[in-house]
């Protein structure tokens, strides 16, 4: 379904990408997991047309979407959940979800996709008159995940939704992205709570100042001492 080929990403002289190729089959939950800095956010914002990439292709479900204008990406079927939440602080709850869905024209599955949404995380159904910039952290992060899903997409992009969140929202959170996985969503996860990406995935890539050093099945990598060493403080 998306297909990445030497992929680039340069700020000024600085490489933070460095021709990466990697690609995320349909139906699957793919992470990409590393330090800080290694250049996994880079990678996201380039997929989803937030930054130009300096180099490379990529594709999506056969189509060359590299120089695409950023706003045709929910149109194409891509979501992303940004690093940081987004959320439109002024607008309620309500409103944000609203915004999800704003291509779409089939109010009766909007409704239904709603209700699925507050089944989901039943704390922003409570919380649907109150304004996104009054929620915890946690609450956003739920509400940037569900205004994401509203938009029906073929493919999820999560920029570290663990970061900043206390554990028992983190669990919840990750609760509902596997929920979310099970029922047929592709989703390609960057997250730096690597054994949490891990145990959530199918399969892994990992980042390295800018390339990608190791691949394979996640269960696997989550066994291989140089993934342990690294980035499971063993």
């Amino acid at each position: 379904m998306l297909e990445v080929t030497g992929l680039r990403v340069a700020y000024g002289g600085i490489q933070a990408v460095r021709s990466i190729t990697f690609h995320v089959n349909e139906g699957e939950m793919v992470a990409l997991i590393g330090a800080n800095g290694a250049g996994k956010t880079s990678t996201l914002k380039a997929i989803s047309r937030v930054i130009d990439a300096a180099g490379g292709d990529v594709h999506f479900c056969g189509e060359k979407i590299t120089r695409i204008a950023p706003h045709d990406m929910i149109s194409k079927g891509i979501a992303l959940v940004p690093e940081g939440r987004g959320v439109f602080p002024r607008l309620t709850v309500a409103e944000n979800l609203a915004m999800g869905a704003f291509l779409r024209n089939d109010k009766p599955e909007i409704a239904t996709d709603l209700a699925k949404i507050y089944a989901y995380f039943p704390r922003l159904k409570e919380r649907e008159t109150q304004l996104a910039g009054t929620l915890s952290g946690g609450e956003q992060q739920m509400l940037a995940i569900g205004r994401a899903l509203m938009s029906r997409p073929k493919l999820l992009l999560l920029d570290e939704p663990s970061m900043g969140l206390a554990p028992i929202m983190v669990q919840k959170i990750f609760e509902v992205i596997r929920a979310v996985a099970a029922e047929g969503m592709t989703i390609l996860l960057i997250e730096q709570n690597a054994k949490l990406a891990l145990e959530s995935s199918q399969r892994a890539y990992v980042m390295e100042s800018g390339v990608i050093t190791l691949n394979g099945e996640a269960a696997k990598l989550l066994d291989d001492p140089k993934v342990r060493a690294a980035y499971l403080g063993e």
